[in-house]
């Protein structure tokens, strides 16, 4: 599913208004953090069990490590009853577990671009 923000533009014409309605799609980066949102913070948000998680609370290479160790041991029997009861690495796709995995790596702790998933 594609989340298009619509920006409003009036403009003035003599006497009369004319609206003009421009869609400006979402950044590589809106996406990523809407996906983070979506997929990972409703297990992983303050006063989680599960502990709270944003790209900046861990540097690039812990991510790196999450991703490439850890991410499919630990998920694989988490059901998500947000996404139709399936486990969590059947709920999200490869492409976007790409992206998530991108941003939180892209925006850790360590970059000069740290970000919360908003």
């Amino acid at each position: 599913m594609r989340v298009f923000r619509l920006v409003v533009v009036a403009t003035s014409l003599a006497m009369s208004s004319t609206w003009s309605i421009s869609v400006a799609a979402e950044t590589s980066v809106e996406e990523a953090q809407r996906l983070f949102r979506e997929h990972c913070r409703h297990c992983h948000d303050d006063g989680s069990e599960h502990g709270k998680y944003t790209p900046m609370t861990l540097i690039q290479a812990q991510w790196e490590r999450f991703f490439d160790r850890k991410y499919e041991r630990k998920h694989r029997k988490v059901i998500d009853d947000k996404f139709g009861g399936v486990p969590v690495t059947e709920a999200i796709s490869p492409e976007d577990l790409e992206k998530i995995r991108e941003f939180a790596i892209d925006h850790a702790a360590d970059t000069d671009q740290p970000m919360t998933c908003g």
